[in-house]
């Protein structure tokens, strides 16, 4: 009987970790690109990573446009490494190009950066809106 109370206990804690929610979970809407355009990210787990799906782009003026990249993973392969901070990869549909990234959460504040072949890039800053 204790065995089975231990088994039980054991995997109701681990079912209350697997549902606790990370802080980068959610959308996100990214600082504009080369061209101007912006876009809103939906960031959720994908296995034990978690990535970040474009569902919908705006203009510079910030009216929602068609775009080619709607649904597509902007960020992929996506770590946290403590104290807000997260590396994986970032995908920037502007210069068609996927980066090591760097995110840093600060509140409702994600500056990203990231690098490819020794070529870094600043992000900007994305702002979190759900």
């Amino acid at each position: 009987m204790r065995t089975m109370t231990l088994a039980v206990v054991a995997t109701l804690m681990s079912a209350g970790v697997a549902f606790a929610a990370d802080p980068l979970e959610g959308y996100w809407r990214t600082a504009k690109d080369d061209n101007g355009h912006s876009g809103l990210i939906h960031v959720k787990p994908c296995g034990a990573q978690l990535c970040g799906t474009l569902v919908k782009a705006y203009n510079g003026q910030g009216q929602e446009i068609k775009s080619e990249n709607v649904g597509r993973n902007i960020i992929s392969q996506t770590v946290p490494k403590g104290n807000g901070s997260y590396t994986g990869k970032v995908y920037s549909p502007d210069r068609g190009k996927t980066y090591n990234s760097r995110l840093q959460m600060n509140g409702n504040a994600l500056k990203v950066s990231g690098c490819v072949l020794g070529i870094c890039r600043d992000g900007g800053t994305w702002t979190k809106v759900k």
